[in-house]
Parts: structure tokens; sequence; C-alpha cells
């Protein structure tokens, strides 16, 4: 794992600083964008010159592209560990696949989530139950348990994250999977997070339901995914109206809509989009980005305790299982200023605001003020995210411009 450095990714090989100087350029903002894997780059390039229709032509190009969309289909199916009665669809990212998920569930549905979401999986849903983001996995299993014996009826979906995107802590998803199962309730799991870090993990994880994004997994081509169970897919209008989804339009206007991916799949598909998405997905499985990324992480956790003023922000205990994200607060400086000086003057590229995550991160930045002795949280955290081209040179560089 070690060898991985940055010539497995398309990136800038150097940045110029505002002297004049320049440096490798530390991204430590992949949570929000991963650059692109080189063998992704050379499977699209590879592709280019045979780009035709999907599942519209009869013609060497049109074979050959359809066979491409559907491997892709295959080689996500086989890295969630999907059977014959799950479906994978192709969407523009993760927010797109809640979004869909939520078109299509039963009118009496109920969500039960927690306020530790992302925004994809907080704002989509119609009728819903919020849980408080709990303070351990322990107790996210017990608040679960506890909310389903209060929520009632046949469709009931719980729908949590894998790992957060302002934490990087790993929910505990298969316990929860259990305890909705055992109360016949669904799960749908956000991986966008978890994907790109510990590909492995994704067939584990017990869920109905698994959403990701391709530009947060090394393929920003445009695509995500919803892979799970297909009853409630096949019975929903499409997502979309248009060709593809019909499988016949009469005379007269009516329609027979399609069924499996293709329902929900109208237009021409995103080709090059999937290719890279799976592509992606094998490359990954195969290296097990996790194990190096451990190490980063104690590097940058134990390096941030160290310096006054700072504080990590956390949900669970500090020992808590985690994946490559670090978000902390800084007193006394503004954060977006000094966002832009570790860009400016040290290479460092780093993301700050509430990402997309409004009520977590502004409880856990009071929480990280109030273990400070400060009286007012600053308004936004900083984040940093590492990944596949991370250094331990990116590190020690964050923290000695941090000091």
């Amino acid at each position: 794992m070690s060898e991985l450095l940055p010539p497995a990714i398309l990136s800038p090989s150097e940045v110029k600083l505002r002297d004049g100087r320049s440096v490798d350029f530390a991204n430590l903002d992949i949570a929000a964008t991963a650059p692109c894997l080189r063998a992704v780059a050379d499977a699209v390039a590879d592709l280019l010159p045979y780009y035709g229709s999907v599942h519209r032509g009869a013609g060497a190009l049109s074979e050959r592209c359809t066979r491409e969309y559907e491997q892709a289909r295959e080689t996500v199916a086989d890295v969630l560990g999907h059977g014959p009665d799950d479906t994978v669809i192709f969407t523009r990212n993760t927010t797109d696949a809640f979004n869909l998920l939520a078109r299509v569930l039963p009118e009496d549905a109920t969500v039960v989530t927690f306020d530790g979401e992302h925004h994809a999986n907080l704002l989509p849903w119609r009728r819903t139950e919020r849980l408080a983001a709990p303070g351990s996995p322990e107790e996210a299993v017990e608040a679960l348990e506890r909310s389903l014996h209060r929520v009632k009826g046949p469709n009931v979906l719980v729908s949590v994250t894998a790992a957060s995107n302002v934490t990087g802590e790993v929910w505990p998803v298969a316990r929860l999977a259990e305890v909705a199962h055992r109360f016949g309730a669904r799960i749908a799991v956000d991986a966008a997070q978890l994907a790109p870090h510990a590909p492995g993990r994704l067939a584990g994880l017990g869920a109905d339901y698994v959403a990701f994004s391709g530009h947060k997994l090394y393929a920003p081509f445009g695509a995500g995914v919803l892979a799970g169970r297909a009853d409630w897919l096949d019975a929903a209008e499409p997502y979309l109206a248009g060709g593809g989804a019909s499988a016949h339009v009469a005379d007269d206007g009516a329609v027979r809509w399609s069924t499996g991916p293709a329902r929900h799949e109208a237009g021409t598909p995103n080709l090059l989009g999937a290719v890279a998405l799976a592509t992606a997905l094998r490359s990954l499985r195969e290296i097990d980005p996790q194990q190096r990324e451990d190490a980063l992480l104690r590097r940058l956790r134990e390096g941030l305790a160290r310096l006054p003023h700072v504080e990590e922000l956390r949900l669970f205990p500090a020992d808590a299982d985690r994946v490559g994200i670090v978000s902390f607060a800084v007193l006394g400086a503004d954060p977006g200023e000094l966002a832009v000086t570790l860009g400016r003057d040290h290479g460092i590229g780093v993301r700050t605001g509430l990402f997309c995550a409004h009520p977590l991160t502004r409880r856990l930045l009071s929480e990280a003020a109030d273990r400070l002795g400060a009286e007012q949280p600053p308004a936004q955290a900083i984040r940093a995210s590492f990944g596949i081209g991370t250094t331990e040179e990116h590190i020690d560089r964050l923290l000695a411009a941090l000091q």
C-alpha cells in the first residue's frame, strides 16, 4: 500500500504560492470531490473511440457500448454482494439517488433517520421520524430500536450514513440493519464517504439500498448509484419519463413502462460515468486504501490534539472507527481567511463551512467550543480529508501551517 503515490491519480504536480515559490499541492479536500484515478482516465480514453448509443442500436459501436454499460452494472452489483432480486440504477450522484428512492417509496412509508446526516439524506423524504444524533455507536442502535417500537406500519425505511462526511466516523450500519430487519423495516445507506476508503466493506452492510457517488470515488464523470431491492422501484412511476423508461407507447397515449433499471434511467445514459465508476470500484477493491490511510489519520489527529485553540469535531468517542476525514474548530481565526492562507501561502486545499450537514456541524462546533472554554463557537469548521495521493508531508505541512 505504501507504494501508492500521486502517479496513481491525475493531479497537479505543483502549484504556485503567493511568494512565487512552487510546491507539491496538498489536496486535503478529497471528501468533497476526489481527483481522477489514472486507471479511470485510461478506461474512459480507451472507450471514447468506440463511443455510441447504449441499448438503441445494432451496430458494432452500440453493441460494445451496451456491453460496457451492463458490465459496469454487474461490477457494482458484485462489489455490493447483491443478488438476483436486487437492481443497480445509475444516477448522477448520491443526492440524485436518494431523491429517486424518496420518489418511489409507498405513499404510507415513514423514514427514520438521524440529525447527523448529510442533507442528501435529510431533505428528500416526505414523512420522517428524525432522531437526535447519537453520542456513540451503541446509542445509535438503542435509539433506533426505541424508535421502531413507536413507528408502526408495513412500509418503514431507516436511512443512515455509513461514514460521516463531517467527522469521518463510521456508523454501526450492520447492527442498525439487524435492528431494522427485526422490526420488518428496510434500511438505506449513504455510502458516499465509505466507498472511497473501504469499498471492501460495502458488501457487509446488510443494507436494502446503498447509494454513493462516482465523483467521491476517484471517478469524476457524473455518475452515481442507487442499488438494492427492486420491488418498490418496479412498482413506482418512473423517476424520469422518456425513452428507455417506456416499453410501449400506444397511439392514444397509454404507456407501458419498463421494469428493471431501465424504468428509472430514461434518456441516453451516462456510459462514460458508469464505466468510470465501475473501474474505480475495481481498482480500489484491489488496493484496499484504508490500511494506509489509517496511519495518516492517526498522524493528523495526534498533531491537531497538540495545537492550542484547535479542537477536533466528533460525535462518537475519540477511539471510534473512522475514515480519512477530520473536521476541527479553530478559535481566534476566521475559518475562511485561514483556508485562503493555507492555499495561497502553503499549497494546501481544505474545505470550510458546515459541509451540507448544518444541524450536525453547528452542534459539534458548539460542543468543541465548550471543550475549549470559549463563550462563542466559530460559525464554520475546517475539514481536512485525504486519500490516494496524500502523503505524510502533506499532513505535516498542514500541522506546521496551523501552528
